[in-house]
C-alpha cells in the first residue's frame, strides 16, 4: 500500500510540472530602438516598444497597436547582461535581445 501511495505522488508531481508552464505569464519588456530595425518582415522606426515574448513568440507593440511579431528561442548566455538591449544585425535584422541581470537571451528566427 506504501509503494501505492509513493507512485500516486510521484504521478502528481509529473502532472503539475506540466501544467505550470501552461499558467507562466509572457515577460513583457520596454525597448528602445535607437536605430531603423526589422522584427520579422515588419520594418521598425527608431523609437520605444512594448516587447512581449510568450514561449516562442515574441510581439512588438506600439501603444496598442502590433507592429511586429516573429518567431524565436531562448539561449542561455555564461555571462549576465548589464542592460536590456537589442543586437541588430548589418542588415537591420534584430538578432536577438538580452535582459539586464540574466544570462538568458531570446534570439530571434528571422
Amino acid at each position: 500500500m506504501k509503494i501505492n501511495s509513493i507512485h500516486r505522488t510521484a504521478a502528481l508531481f509529473v502532472a503539475l510540472a506540466m501544467v505550470v508552464p501552461v499558467f507562466a505569464k509572457p515577460l513583457t519588456k520596454t525597448i528602445n530602438i535607437s536605430q531603423p530595425a526589422k522584427v520579422g518582415k515588419a520594418s521598425l522606426a527608431a523609437g520605444e516598444y512594448q516587447l512581449s515574448i510568450d514561449g516562442s513568440k515574441a510581439t512588438v507593440q506600439k501603444g496598442k497597436n502590433t507592429v511586429a511579431e516573429s518567431e524565436g528561442r531562448w539561449e542561455e548566455r555564461e555571462a549576465k547582461s548589464q542592460y536590456t538591449s537589442i543586437l541588430v544585425g548589418e542588415n537591420g535584422q534584430v538578432r536577438e535581445v538580452r535582459f539586464a541581470g540574466q544570462k538568458k537571451v531570446f534570439v530571434f528566427a528571422e
